[in-house]
């Protein structure tokens, strides 16, 4: 690559947040909604509309024609949808989903970057929200970072989580153990898709999501077959389970922790035990370009979230929970022709057993 070429390339960098929220804010805006409703709307008739002035609005829909989201017919100075006009609505909402969440958990936090790899702790959390601690601390204070976060992980997780458990095996009648099981959407997914006569499921996570968790269990009327333990993974595991469920959740730590974690988890099953474990991870070859996990990651765990942790590829992980005591019997990742095109994370299952 020339130098030449190589200066193009950081421009794209460059002009990467102008994009990201000159198309969001056309969302939010609701000026795509407009459009879908009423084509052919002028600048004017949209700034009247949303509230907003007509020279903002042209502005603004500049990108978005050069990008093809948007025509523009200069005789009537109308606007409406081009390519846009063919991606489904639930297919466009989840997007906006995604880029919701980043706008809110990642672009301001992502401003003092260097300063939480230099720190190792989450900055832009302490001079945005005074709050010292991780993301998953935050979330629980203040709404605005919960709402966007909380509900982009409930849309992972309901469109994962059948897979997971598709490529997963539990033993009919297993106690299974969902560690860090947040407020037990995983736990009411266990169950609902891999029910068995007296399998029980118990979500694991800090006492202050039991209240919230037992509710969505009778809700869901899985109240008879699942249940909560209060505590803290890092200073042990509950025993007495056949299968531990591991999800979202490996790759928030740097090795060491997560060597912490895996080694609990050892400890706390008997010979034969299982474990599950769906992660994102890198590709093998870290130059595929079809695995966007490496452009996302490393700034939202290190910037945003915990100040540590972000994915592995596949192999580290096997090394990993072979070295932890486990023999592993399965490793696959997703099928990237199965993953809708705008979404960011590949996600990865391993299975393993502890072995004598």
């Amino acid at each position: 690559m020339t130098p030449e070429a190589t200066l193009a390339r950081l421009r794209e960098y460059m002009v990467g947040p102008g994009l990201f929220m000159n198309l969001l804010s056309a969302f939010e805006l609701g000026i795509i909604d407009k459009l879908r409703e009423n084509p052919g709307m002028t600048a004017a008739k949209l700034g009247d509309a949303i509230g907003a002035k007509p020279d903002h609005v042209e502005q603004l829909l500049q990108l978005l024609v050069k990008e093809r989201f948007l025509a523009y017919d200069a005789g009537s100075g109308g606007y409406s949808l081009d390519e846009l006009a063919d991606v489904a609505e639930a297919d466009l909402q989840r997007a906006v989903t995604y880029m919701n969440m980043i706008k809110v958990v990642a672009l301001r936090q992502l401003f003092y970057l260097t300063d939480s790899v230099r720190t190792g702790t989450v900055v832009g959390l302490k001079e945005l929200y005074g709050f010292d601690g991780t993301l998953y601390g935050a979330v629980a204070e203040h709404q605005d970072l919960r709402e966007s976060w909380a509900t982009l992980m409930d849309t992972v997780t309901a469109r994962m989580d059948p897979w997971f458990f598709g490529n997963v095996d539990i033993p009919s009648g297993a106690r299974v153990l969902d560690l860090a099981g947040n407020t037990g959407l995983g736990a009411i997914h266990t169950y609902q898709l891999k029910a068995s006569p007296g399998l029980r499921v118990t979500t694991f996570d800090l006492p202050e999501k039991e209240a919230e968790c037992l509710a969505n269990f009778r809700a869901q009327g899985v109240a008879e077959h699942c249940s909560f333990i209060g505590g803290d993974v890092f200073e042990g595991v509950p025993e007495g389970f056949d299968v531990v469920l591991i999800k979202h959740f490996l790759d928030m730590f740097d090795k060491s922790d997560v060597f912490k974690i895996l080694q609990g988890v050892n400890r706390s099953l008997e010979v034969g035990g299982q474990v599950n474990i769906l992660v994102p991870v890198y590709p093998e070859n870290i130059k595929d370009s079809d695995n966007y996990n490496v452009d996302f990651f490393p700034a939202f765990f290190l910037g945003c979230t915990m100040g540590q942790g972000g994915p592995q590829k596949l192999s580290t992980y096997q090394s990993w929970l072979e070295e932890c005591g486990f023999e592993v019997t399965k490793a696959i990742t997703k099928d990237a022709a199965d993953i809708p095109p705008d979404v960011i994370p590949v996600q990865a299952i391993l299975c393993a057993t502890k072995t004598a």
